[in-house]
């Protein structure tokens, strides 16, 4: 298992859509990513793979017939592909969590 240790506190944060914001930091491959949700997210889906781990919050994600909810703590698993469609919303004010991804 690999470990990876961030700054994450002197990194800008960035934002591509409206109600998340994140930090990015790519390495050998991978990408690292502390993302924040909003109430002002808009629901949306997403067809990418995550694994990830919830810092702060609560999330519902949607796939297809089933109904997931996150809290602080969970690890996350979200398979990608059109068959592993999910949709989230956010349940608390605000949800933080670290992803890692493939590039």
């Amino acid at each position: 298992m690999i470990q990876y240790r961030i700054d994450f506190r002197s990194m800008p944060w960035t934002s591509s859509t409206h109600g998340i914001r994140q930090k990015v930091y790519r390495t050998n491959g991978r990408q690292l990513r502390l993302v924040e949700y909003s109430r002002a997210m808009p629901q949306h889906w997403c067809e990418k793979g995550h694994v990830g781990y919830m810092l702060e919050g609560k999330m519902e994600i949607e796939f297809g017939d089933k109904t997931q909810t996150y809290s602080a703590g969970d690890g996350i698993y979200l398979p990608s592909g059109p068959q592993h469609k999910h949709m989230a919303k956010i349940l608390t004010d605000t949800v933080t969590a670290v992803f890692v991804e493939d590039l």
